[in-house]
């Protein structure tokens, strides 16, 4: 296996399997990593501004809520939360007041819920935790929109592979 501008080019079909189960198992201990790192940059960013109430996930969830009006299973369904830890943290923002719920008129069993001012006012420290990133991470990160972009892709269509895997066991 060769060297080429940092990446690894196969000689053989052989190296090409040992080269692809090696960036594929990177990929996935990547994904892990940086969504704990994201985690890890909202909750510099929640004690910076003094905001020690709530937890990063708490927060994120209060981000991807936005100005709708949710249920927990429509949360789950986007992808950004395991079931029981929707519903604990829903709970915890319903009692910190960040969150309004309403049980729907037509299913007594679904709860919606919605920001409410102080549930807004975390969203927009977070939003603008992400526009100071976008306005930087080309010039400080090296990521250039067209990485992004690209990167997208990749992670999409390793998201629906994986939906695929669970769906039709295959």
């Amino acid at each position: 296996m060769l060297m080429q501008d940092g990446l690894r080019v196969a000689h053989s079909a052989d190296d090409v399997i040992e080269d692809k189960e090696t960036v594929y198992l990177k990929l996935l201990t990547l994904i892990e990593r940086l969504h704990r790192q994201l985690l890890d940059v909202i909750k510099d960013e929640l004690d910076r501004v003094g905001q020690s109430d709530i937890n990063a996930v708490q927060a994120l969830l209060l981000y991807n809520i936005g100005d709708a009006e949710l249920t927990a299973g429509e949360l789950r369904s986007r992808g950004h939360y395991l079931g029981s830890n929707v519903s604990y943290n829903l709970k915890k923002l319903v009692e910190a007041g960040y969150i309004s719920h309403q049980r729907s008129e037509h299913d007594k069993r679904s709860v919606r819920v919605s920001l409410t001012d102080q549930g807004t006012h975390v969203r927009e420290k977070i939003e603008g935790l992400f526009d100071r990133h976008l306005a930087s991470v080309d010039k400080v990160g090296d990521v250039s929109a067209e990485m992004m972009e690209r990167t997208n892709i990749t992670l999409s269509r390793l998201e629906r592979f994986w939906a695929d895997q669970v769906r039709y066991q295959l």
